[in-house]
């Protein structure tokens, strides 16, 4: 028994270190979604892995439902608190960090959508389709409006210094692109051909949106690191966000590729079908090749935190979900080249995404239980 689950066990009296129990919603902030988001994508993970995905499917199914239920709770306390609190809630908007979760929404969402296809239509047939469908259109625009007004507010608000940067700015950006990866995964899936293609189209527009502005914070990034060294240890997990729009700009590319055949065939576009198709693999390779380079960054710098000793916060999430996408990815790519190495890789990932679930998720229970986590710094920091 750990220490961070003794204290659940144990009898605890939960919520113990909030003056009163309403606090937890009062103190609700989006870094929470930053769970569904591991969450989801180990889900979607298990039943990839080569040999015993079939054996680990139940698993991610059952995961998948937890996930579902789990996003409906915090959107449930975040919805209360501009309901009970919201002249303290809109304080988000003008926090130069906490804003940045806000991306974690539509993030979360993507996943459970994702869902709805790789468990849903074995559960309950074709007719999660078009839920799928109806709940990915509210994504993309949820995704859209994060990815442009929160570096406006950035540009017009917040106080912001290059030494201070981290890759938490990626957060709202990143949105769109993750959304223009499940399009491309729910595109097939759609029985009408224009909505495929509408589909299709959309979801390149939203990787478009997303990935050029990501790769320029992403060289932004590199500089500050360079010439200001690691950010603060409360920040720790920031350096695995860079892997997310990386792993997810390949797999976007890579079901986008596999889609745009038949999808732009039945609209006399063969041509150009083949050519996405084409450009697809060798895209979604190449920016694989990139995410090795930072995976390799990222757990050298963990490697260094940890040594130091890094408390427990939110921002842990950070380890799973960019780890998580870019699995997906090398998963996606070993079935597309037919390349066993993919595959082995993918499922050492897996094992670690696993693992690292396991441990966020148990501190997080612990302190959820505590209470010691809910906490607003938009609050303490007026604006």
């Amino acid at each position: 028994m750990t220490a961070d689950t003794h204290s659940v066990l144990s009898g605890l009296k939960p919520l113990s270190r909030l003056d009163h129990p309403r606090e937890m919603i009062r103190q609700f902030t989006p870094n929470w979604f930053a769970a569904t988001m591991g969450t989801g994508i180990l889900a979607l993970a298990l039943p990839q892995v080569p040999g015993i995905g079939p054996l680990l499917k139940p698993i991610g199914e059952v995961l998948w439902f937890f996930n579902i239920a789990l996003f409906a709770l915090f959107a449930g306390l975040y919805g209360a608190r501009w309901a009970m609190f919201g002249h303290e809630a809109r304080r988000i908007f003008g926090h130069n960090t906490v804003s940045m979760f806000i991306g974690t929404i539509p993030m979360g969402l993507a996943t459970i959508i994702n869902g709805c296809l790789a468990f849903g239509i074995a559960r309950f047939g074709n007719g999660i389709v078009p839920v799928a469908h109806i709940l990915w259109w509210i994504d993309a625009a949820m995704s859209l409006a994060c990815g442009v007004l929160i570096p406006y507010m950035m540009f017009t608000r917040h106080e912001h210094s290059l030494d201070g940067m981290t890759a938490v700015w990626l957060l709202p950006v990143v949105a769109a692109e993750v959304a223009g990866a499940s399009g491309g995964l729910l595109a097939p899936h759609l029985a009408d051909p224009h909505a495929q293609l509408v589909t299709l189209a959309t979801s390149y527009v939203l990787w478009a949106y997303s990935v050029p502005v990501a790769f320029g914070i992403l060289a932004i990034l590199i500089l500050r690191m360079a010439l200001h060294k690691l950010p603060h240890e409360s920040m720790a997990a920031s350096s695995w966000l860079a892997l997310g729009p990386i792993g997810t700009g390949a797999l976007g590319m890579l079901v986008l590729g596999a889609d745009a055949p038949a999808i732009l065939a039945a609209h006399g576009l063969a041509g150009v079908g083949a050519v996405a198709q084409g450009i697809g693999v060798v895209a979604g390779l190449c920016l694989w090749g990139f995410g090795l380079w930072w995976l390799a960054l990222a757990t050298l710098i963990t490697i260094r935190y940890w040594r130091a000793g890094v408390p427990f916060n939110l921002g842990w999430w950070g380890y799973t979900f960019p780890l998580g996408v870019y699995t997906v990815a090398t998963f996606r790519l070993g079935t597309t080249l037919n390349l066993g190495f993919f595959g082995i890789v993918g499922t050492v990932l897996t094992i670690a995404l696993a693992a690292m679930w396991l441990l966020v998720g148990a501190k997080t229970l612990a302190g959820a239980w505590r209470g010691n986590l809910f906490v607003s710094p938009c609050i303490a920091t007026p604006n």
